[in-house]
């Protein structure tokens, strides 16, 4: 099928995922070009489903297609949380959107989280006494 002159293109598919949104964009292998993107919000109608695993799934199969047509047939991802003084964990699209990706035929190189992680950090939001509800 591939011939030894032909190798594989490779991209880096960066995964945001907090608990209200997913992002998911594909750059070249510096970080610099983008190459496809699509949030949760380009896929479901309602601003409550952006942050579902159905969402983050249409969103990795769109970009999949993208890359694809692009000549694109392997990958390495990174996820990332919100981060810093936020939630240190992935929203529940995170894992949703890995699989769909897999599952559309690209070749999974490495998975990394590159969420920051604050060393000393800012004071969180919320005011002395936390969220009242």
């Amino acid at each position: 099928m591939m011939s030894k002159r032909e190798e594989t293109k490779w991209a880096i598919v960066h995964i945001f995922s907090s608990y209200n949104n997913t992002i998911v964009t594909a750059t070249d292998l510096s970080g610099a070009e983008t190459v496809a993107k699509c949030t949760a919000g380009m896929v479901v109608k309602a601003s409550r489903d952006e942050s579902s695993p159905y969402a983050a799934m249409q969103c990795g199969f769109r970009v999949a297609n993208d890359l694809r047509d692009k000549g694109i047939r392997g990958i390495h991802i990174k996820v990332r949380a919100p981060g810093g003084n936020k939630s240190q964990t992935p929203g529940p699209g995170a894992q949703a959107c890995i699989r769909a990706l897999a599952r559309a035929g690209l070749q999974v190189g490495r998975i990394e989280e590159v969420t920051p992680k604050s060393h000393d950090h800012c004071r969180r939001k919320g005011g002395h006494r936390g969220r009242r509800v």
